[in-house]
């Protein structure tokens, strides 16, 4: 290639990639459809959100998971949670197929700068962290919310520490303008270099526990005390205090960051997307914009949320509201049409691109389907019928305004906006066409849709690997006020071994960041548990029969633990392969199964390092 050519290349490379426009997703947790002054809150006023609607085209039927993570997963790979193998919020059922490829690798591939600030909740080990996952800039962190189990030690919402590109960073702030602030550094830096960027932006509130500041608490607080509200049950004054209050602070953001792009002279090529990830935590107990249910509900307030649009140099529509099934399956296949992005995956959403530029409608015949895995939160240990399960008879089918739950209530959104009335033996003819859906989407993705995906350790990527009881199969223990009071839970890990050699696994009752006693309780003084030993025992089902599991070369091994223990360490000789980690905690008297050496927990970290 002579000089010319190479400079034209060049320039033509150059020119393609910025005629990309960028692409800024916000995904908001808790927040429903009621959450938005636009869509009638009597309490809270969003004067951002309200003008980035009237800026935009609003999908006015659109649905995602009644939870938070299988919504993520569905919005980053356009699949359904059944088939992306994320289909629960934690119980080891939380994680995203690793072969799959995700909206940060589609756009990567192209040239654009990939980032994802904030909540991530799709795996906090390897090979399932954003930073395994395509994202170039990330800041977030693992799991449901800030305090989860897997989170650094006592994060409360100001000056926390998140995972930085794979490593733990803390920062000044409140958690929201945390995740705002350097989502938009990160946007200008691209712009700066002339590349196209993807922005994912996901707040961890107003999801639980409820933690405002203090001036957008004082905000909602004296709405409240108005004499209207004085009927108003006093406990779910204080809640919405908080829970209204952080949406206060997601709305000043929002401002900030859409003045960011006038500023920065970014708006007009930039597609920005606000929607929330399931239905709201409190509308039901005070508003919800006309609707029956919410989070972790079927009913159409736990699935029907808000999702705003906005492209002006697109040649998008006017602003207007979209009408017509849509669901976050949608996104990927949309973004990827509207940025001119050649590809061949069968998405199970569609592209809604045609739709948004007015040379479509959304078919009227359309069908979808919402399914997900429940919380097995009665559950102390593993069973083979766990909650976790995903089931067909445990989904939803949505056509035109009916609605199917769990294949024994129908409902006709038309005539029974609260869903008050089933009607599931007066429409043969509908209970049959939507049942017909049922069955073929489940033959289609239930012989997969339970498939466990496995934590590696030992790998280049993450050595040690820091385990936590957030992905015991099939049980939740996911906060860490469980492990501040001590939950007596056991389950196990499903694990692939990277490579063939000495493992170490250092058990703790309290992460390495405060080195606290295995017996000593909380800081609270809560939890105090009389530990005096400590077993491991490694199992893979898949190979090996259980007489054959000396091929490790032990059936178990049990140490004692001291009163100022605040480890225990075991080494192994492993292969290469999957296998099961089993921990226990054995203790004394006063305790289910009492007596020495009877079983109290498991491990709730485990440190695995491959020498």
């Amino acid at each position: 290639m002579n000089f010319f050519k190479l400079v034209f290349f060049f320039v033509f490379i150059t020119s393609s990639l910025l005629a990309k426009p960028n692409i800024i997703i916000v995904m908001t947790d808790d927040q429903g459809y009621p959450e938005l002054s636009v869509n009638g809150n009597p309490i809270l006023q969003t004067p951002h959100l309200d003008q980035l609607h009237g800026e935009s085209l609003r999908l006015e039927d659109y649905h995602v998971s009644p939870m938070c993570a299988p919504t993520r997963g569905q919005l980053l790979t356009g699949l359904d949670a059944a088939r992306n193998g994320c289909i629960n919020v934690s119980s080891g059922r939380g994680l995203l197929r690793p072969e799959l490829p995700i909206m940060a690798n589609f756009f990567g591939d192209e040239g654009y700068e990939t980032g994802l600030f904030g909540k991530w909740h799709l795996g906090s080990n390897y090979p399932f962290r954003p930073e395994d996952r395509g994202f170039d800039e990330t800041v977030w962190f693992p799991s449901s919310h800030i305090g989860s189990v897997p989170d650094y030690w006592g994060n409360d919402y100001f000056d926390d520490t998140y995972v930085n590109n794979g490593e733990w960073k803390q920062y000044k702030g409140y958690c929201t303008d945390v995740f705002f602030e350097e989502g938009m550094s990160f946007m200008k830096k691209a712009a700066k270099e002339g590349k196209p960027f993807l922005s994912i932006i996901m707040p961890n509130t107003p999801h639980g526990p409820l933690v405002a500041k203090d001036k957008d608490e004082a905000v909602i607080k004296k709405i409240l005390a108005q004499p209207e509200y004085d009927d108003m049950d006093p406990e779910i004054k204080v809640r919405l205090a908080d829970y209204l209050g952080m949406i206060l602070n997601i709305d000043e953001n929002m401002g900030a960051m859409m003045k960011f792009l006038e500023d920065e002279d970014l708006k007009d090529d930039t597609i920005v997307i606000f929607q929330t990830d399931n239905g709201s935590t409190h509308g039901p107990r005070y508003y919800n914009a006309g609707m029956r249910g919410g989070k972790t509900e079927l009913w159409e307030g736990g699935h029907r949320v808000p999702c705003l649009i906005s492209w002006p140099n697109g040649g998008l529509l006017e602003p207007q509201d979209i009408h017509g099934l849509t669901q976050v399956q949608d996104m990927l296949p949309t973004l990827l049409d509207l940025c001119d992005i050649p590809n061949d995956t069968k998405f199970d959403g569609m592209s809604l691109a045609s739709i948004l530029k007015g040379k479509a409608v959304v078919p009227e015949d359309r069908m979808l389907v919402i399914n997900y895995s429940r919380m097995p939160n009665f559950v102390n240990y593993p069973t083979p019928f766990a909650q976790t399960l995903m089931q067909r008879d445990l989904g939803e089918v949505l056509w035109k305004r009916w609605r199917l739950l769990e294949d024994r209530e129908l409902y006709n959104l038309e005539t029974d906006p609260l869903q008050a009335t089933n009607v599931i033996d007066k429409h043969p003819e509908v209970l049959a066409k939507m049942r017909g859906k049922l069955d073929d989407w489940w033959a289609d993705v239930g012989p997969n849709a339970n498939d466990v995906q496995r934590v590696i350790i030992g790998s280049e990527h993450e050595n040690p690997s820091r385990l936590t009881g957030c992905e015991w199969l099939d049980v939740f223990i996911d906060q860490q006020r469980q492990i501040r009071a001590g939950q007596h839970k056991s389950g196990y890990w499903m694990l692939e071994v990277a490579e063939a050699g000495e493992y170490e696994f250092e058990y703790r009752r309290w992460p390495k960041e405060i080195d606290r006693p295995i017996i000593a309780p909380a800081e609270d003084g809560q939890g105090a548990i009389p530990i005096n030993q400590a077993s491991f025992y490694l199992s893979n089902y898949h190979h090996l029969s259980i007489s054959e599991k000396s091929a490790y070369g032990f059936e178990g091994e049990t140490k004692p633990v001291g009163p100022n223990d605040t480890s225990v360490t075991f080494t192994a000789q492993l292969e290469k392969g999957p296998i099961a980690l089993h921990t226990w905690f054995r203790g004394g008297s006063g305790h289910r199964g009492s007596g020495t050496g009877s079983t109290v927990l498991s491990a709730y970290y485990v440190y695995v390092t491959k020498k």
